[in-house]
């Protein structure tokens, strides 16, 4: 069967599925999804925990012989496995095989990148509908952004002003790890108040030196020398380079847009506006980016935004910190 993220819970209390598949490119919302079920398959007694990664070194027939096996001593276990890429290549077979009788001492978690249509119509995949749970993991629309915001501030006992709201959803559009991040920072600093717009101002000043928000402007002004000098204190201070690459491409893909309107005649600040851009620096910086930028750099960008994803995620023999270099430089050139 599918469900719904929110709908998860319930249906955890109502008893362990054999085999879970959570899939999507909201790193945050997958892994809250996984912890659900990590926690109640611990709770029913699912205590061992093995997890494979399904790179080009996988060993499918170790995972067969894992999943074959009896525990010892009636121990049950959680079996994960990572699909990073939506596929499961070389395992199909066996998933095939294992998903028309799941063991019963084993909890199945199959934890993946968002399926392709492709996918989802192989024999393996209508096999897991039938004996287990698909949770496919979507992002939060633009729209919905501020609904979302607010929604996680309260679960959190933090209460926000109008204006506060605003600000924080302008600056974490996009990025919903960072933006549960800087919750938890917030609910720290303001402990049982009210936060304003001046509390998240000076949360935002309190932070760290160089974030990874200053250094998407910096990118995106083309300023390559102070941009190189903040990737290596990211670096040295262990950044998780996925936030802010949220940002960035979500910021490249709008100065696209932006490129199209304002050649059509549409005024950029009235354009941005309805993007939900309403703080004047990141506004001034993408109607900047746009007339600096062609479409051929822009496009070699997000291109370079997909090396670094990879890369972040292990998949490459370079380090995200490397490609990001090379971006620097890359929108450092005027057209």
């Amino acid at each position: 069967m599918k469900t719904q993220p929110e709908k998860l819970p319930q249906l955890l209390k109502k008893g362990l599925a054999p085999v879970y598949l959570i899939s999507g490119d909201e790193p945050l919302l997958v892994q809250e999804c996984c912890d659900q079920i990590r926690k109640t398959a611990r709770d029913q007694g699912f205590l061992d925990r093995l997890t494979f990664h399904a790179d080009h070194q996988m060993d499918w027939n170790a995972v067969g012989d894992e999943l074959s096996a009896m525990s010892l001593f009636a121990e049950r276990r959680r079996i994960e496995i990572h699909l990073p890429t939506g596929k499961l290549g070389d395992g199909r077979a066996l998933m095939e095989r294992v998903l028309q009788d799941p063991p019963e001492d084993v909890v199945l978690l199959l934890i993946s990148a968002r399926l392709d249509a492709a996918e989802t119509r192989r024999k393996w995949y209508k096999e897991l509908q039938n004996k287990g749970v698909h949770v496919p993991v979507w992002p939060i629309d633009a729209n919905k952004f501020q609904g979302w915001l607010q929604q996680r501030a309260t679960s959190r006992g933090l209460s926000l002003t109008r204006g506060a709201l605003a600000i924080l959803a302008e600056r974490l559009e996009g990025n919903l790890l960072a933006a549960s991040q800087e919750l938890d920072r917030l609910s720290l600093l303001n402990q049982g108040q009210t936060i304003d717009e001046e509390a998240v101002e000076q949360a935002v000043q309190d932070s760290s030196r160089f974030n990874g928000f200053e250094l998407v402007t910096e990118l995106l002004a083309g300023r390559a020398p102070h941009a190189g000098k903040m990737i290596g204190v990211l670096q040295q201070e262990g950044e998780n380079p996925l936030g802010l690459l949220a940002v960035l491409t979500r910021d490249l893909n709008l100065i696209l847009e932006l490129k199209s309107v304002a050649s059509q005649g549409e005024n950029p600040s009235a354009f941005l506006k309805k993007r939900g851009v309403f703080q004047p620096q990141r506004a001034r910086v993408i109607e900047q980016a746009a007339r600096r930028l062609n479409r051929p750099q822009l496009h070699a960008a997000l291109a370079l935004c997909s090396d670094i994803d990879r890369a972040a995620k292990g998949f490459d023999s370079l380090t995200p910190w490397q490609y990001l270099r090379d971006l620097s430089v890359q929108l450092a050139v005027r057209s």
